[in-house]
């Protein structure tokens, strides 16, 4: 039963033990319960997603500082953003982070994932992940060679016509993009309009999507407000997970496999609270060291994004709407009656992926376009009329950690990204920016056009781009790559997603990524839950 605290503690011991329920965790419950031969246990350390927020598009901007669904973690100083310490939202409710992120569904390049085979992942190429995407997708255009139509996720084109959108990508034309109707298709590179994962206008989770079919299922149980302190072992193999819950602490004890599906960040917070990660770390803290895993919290990576805010000449923006009481309730009224207009906005309606280099094999910045404006994400629209593009580097070179501050599960871990460390990644951004100023510029923009606001015309040289960057830059929410797959001494876990140097325990989510996708990162980790699905049950013969 849902949230149930109804199982007597005889009772706590199931085939598999989920530790987070969001994008990941959602779908492994799902598929591993699906044939009733196995019993399976799902822990979140949020509550139910029952704010009405997490289900309307635009609700994003709702729960980006709601701290009964987000986990409100902050960056260390960033060096290389002039000592700013950045904001990391992360859902902490069922469905995680599918729960309150932007919406989008882009899976990253084909080049992506040839990449992680090369560096050994073998199972792991295009065409091996291609199909765990089709599987997953319930594409609203119809199925192809790219796309399915048969599976949980719905994936679906925006339900409102907005003038901005459409100008934006033919003044990304007109600066000589390609137009791209599909950037999960054959080719990312190009303009076009972002589809999202949605159903008639409401966000559809993993929790909507993979956990509600299943909960009528006897054999999963699922536990909301349960904190996991730490993964329970005997001798090297992990047979139980202890959590906090309600005041109480309670262990559920896992007969085949503990799985862990809590996202880059707390993922090596809980290997390492539990003895598994860097050994003087761990000694440090007073944890006994189960195995020692320098790579557990390496090479934590994420998306930079730095913003170009313009005013718009005509009251057509989200700012206008939002601004003005009566547009405002209309807006309500619209998206209640028909699930369409500006409350289905997701973090970015239309978008361009383009090389800031010819020479580069594939694209390296991803624009996003959003009719709307404001300071900070998550604060009050200007009172302008506004609308942000924004630049985004898609494979950085900087890396960063994460490392537990204390042996108290309660106590934030401490996040190093190291923005903006590489000179690839100061160069990429500066030249994103300057060809996203040309795309501002074309003439399909103009009639929308008053000025740039932010940086503004007098920011004009590398140095002074550079400067706005570390002064405004933040992130785009992709961290990944703190539990790497790979075959090298560092790497945390294996193809098969097993922590190495342990039996009984894999990671499943965003923290094995090897490196960083090239999009956005929803969608590649519901993928890797599929695959990973496949493997533990192939395994459990």
């Amino acid at each position: 039963m849902e949230g149930s605290v109804a199982l007597r503690e005889a009772d706590m011991e199931f085939d598999y033990v989920v530790v987070g329920a969001g994008s990941a965790g959602c779908v492994l419950a799902n598929r591993l319960s699906s044939d009733g031969k196995h019993t399976v246990l799902l822990l979140e350390a949020g509550p139910k997603d029952s704010n009405i927020w997490i289900h309307i598009p635009l609700g994003y901007g709702k729960l980006f500082k709601e701290k009964s669904v987000n986990w409100m973690y902050q960056t260390e100083p960033e060096p290389g953003l002039d000592g700013r310490s950045v904001f990391q939202p992360r859902g902490k409710v069922l469905g995680g982070s599918s729960s309150i992120n932007g919406l989008l569904y882009v899976r990253g390049q084909h080049e992506d994932y040839d990449r992680w085979r090369q560096r050994g992942n073998v199972g792991w190429g295009y065409d091996d992940v291609l199909p765990y995407f089709k599987r997953a997708e319930n594409q609203s255009r119809g199925g192809d060679d790219y796309h399915g139509v048969d599976g949980p996720l719905p994936v679906s084109d925006w339900r409102h016509e907005d003038p901005l959108s459409e100008a934006f990508v033919k003044a990304a034309v007109e600066a000589g993009l390609p137009f791209n109707g599909d950037f999960n298709g054959q080719s990312q590179e190009g303009a076009g309009f972002f589809q999202t994962t949605t159903r008639h206008g409401r966000r559809a989770s993993s929790a909507v999507s993979y956990l509600r079919p299943a909960l009528g299922r006897s054999n999963l149980h699922v536990e909301t407000d349960a904190l996991a302190q730490r993964i329970l072992f005997e001798g090297r193999r992990a047979c139980g997970v202890t959590f906090s819950q309600r005041g109480r602490t309670r262990t559920a004890r896992a007969r085949k496999e503990i799985l862990v599906s809590s996202g880059a960040y707390n993922s090596p917070q809980l290997l390492q609270l539990s003895g598994v990660g860097p050994g003087e770390l761990l000694k440090q803290h007073g944890l006994d060291v189960v195995l020692d895993a320098p790579g557990v919290g390496s090479d934590l990576q994420d998306h930079l994004q730095v913003r170009i805010v313009m005013r718009c000449s005509q009251r057509i923006t989200l700012n206008d709407i939002v601004n003005n009481p009566v547009r405002k309730v209309l807006a309500g009224a619209r998206y209640a009656a028909f699930r369409n207009g500006p409350l289905t906005i997701a973090a970015g309606t239309a978008g361009a992926f383009f090389k800031t280099d010819p020479r580069l094999a594939s694209p390296d910045i991803q624009i996003h376009f959003i009719p709307f404006s404001t300071d900070k994400m998550g604060e009050k629209l200007h009172t302008f009329s506004g609308f942000t593009a924004s630049v985004c580097q898609l494979r950085p070179e900087s890396r960063g950690s994460l490392r537990i501050r204390s042996a108290d599960p309660t106590v934030p871990p401490e996040i190093r990204i190291n923005y903006l460390a590489s000179e690839t990644d100061r160069r990429a951004n500066i030249e994103g920016l300057r060809i996203l100023r040309k795309i501002l510029a074309a003439p399909a923009l103009k009639p929308y056009v008053s000025d740039e606001a932010y940086p503004g015309s007098k920011i004009v040289s590398d140095d002074d781009i550079l400067a706005y960057c570390r002064q405004t830059g933040s992130t785009i929410y992709h961290p990944t790559s703190t539990c790497r797959m790979g075959t090298d001494a560092v790497a945390v876990v294996d193809q098969r997603l097993r922590v190495r140097g342990v039996d009984g325990l894999r990671v499943v989510d965003a923290s094995i990524m090897p490196d960083l996708v090239s999009g956005n990162t929803n969608a590649p980790v519901i993928m890797i839950a599929e695959k990973a699905s496949d493997m533990i049950l192939q395994d459990a013969r």
